[in-house]
């Protein structure tokens, strides 16, 4: 079976839309190893199976230009990856016979190299058109991703619990390291005290699951060292503070189905953290 990339990076053949470097189709290719970068729709080979691997803001635009061209044909398999935009972004090229779908693979990707070592047992998110399910589940399998299907209704909130498991987490590590170097650590010695604890942490999660893995002084109920935590961030960091609070206030309730801490205690501290 023939196949063509429409994409930014990564791809074996990539035909970017006007706002994309053509040098990141050459730089894919190389790393690859195999096809040839092209920079129009017209110098792109027919295929039976499309991937548009470019930014979500472009899909449209890219999927627009390929309806536009004489490549898609009954029986033509296009899909992306997005984690954020269903199938149906594709519609253009489903007018043309085309089955469409969506595979998100739920992993970081920014390592190319190291990513394609660890993609085995990687869960792959897939919505579309049973025929082109058909062919895709398959496909990613045999590269040894874990499927599961997902509703294009739920595609929006799928995708915004991901980028706050793993995105964000980023942010609240970077913010943490700004919090340390604050107190006066250095930022290496700092990512070697947190190590033990983010690693610790991310294993209670999937072994005991949020409400159990929760420990620290929210969890114990400890009144006296949120106050102090909150006046002090407020002084220096007030963005710092006010995420401290937001975070505060959902680790509370999460305390609270815990049962650890006194009833008592966790209104006090509902009260410091303010609505």
């Amino acid at each position: 079976m023939e196949w063509v990339s429409l994409s930014e990076k990564r791809s074996r053949v990539s035909t970017p839309p006007e706002t994309c470097r053509p040098e990141s189709a050459r730089e894919a290719v190389a790393f690859i190893g195999a096809g040839t970068a092209a920079t129009t729709i017209e110098e792109l080979p027919a295929s039976d199976l499309y991937l548009i691997g470019c930014p979500d803001d472009s899909m449209r635009e890219c999927c627009i230009q390929l309806a536009g061209s004489n490549l898609v044909t009954e029986g033509t398999v296009v899909f992306h990856l997005s984690g954020a935009l269903a199938s149906s972004e594709l519609e253009p090229v489903r007018h043309k016979g085309a089955s469409v779908a969506s595979v998100h693979p739920v992993m970081s990707f920014a390592n190319p190299a190291k990513a394609i070592g660890d993609f085995a047992g990687t869960w792959c998110g897939l919505e579309g058109d049973d025929p082109a399910l058909a062919l895709l589940e398959p496909a990613f399998e045999s590269i040894g991703a874990r499927s599961f299907r997902l509703e294009a209704s739920g595609k929006r909130l799928y995708h915004a619990a991901s980028v706050i498991a793993c995105n964000y987490l980023v942010t609240l590590e970077e913010l943490s390291l700004q919090t340390f170097e604050e107190a006066g650590i250095g930022r290496e010695t700092a990512l070697q005290i947190l190590a033990p604890i983010l690693r610790g942490t991310v294993e209670n999660i999937l072994a005991l699951g949020t409400t159990e893995a929760l420990t620290g002084p929210i969890a114990r109920g400890d009144v006296s060292v949120i106050e102090r935590q909150i006046r002090t961030l407020e002084q220096w960091n007030p963005e710092i503070a006010a995420l401290y609070r937001k975070l505060g206030r959902a680790t509370a309730d999460l305390s609270g189905k815990q049962g650890n801490a006194p009833a008592g205690s966790l209104t006090a501290i509902r009260d410091l953290l303010g609505e």
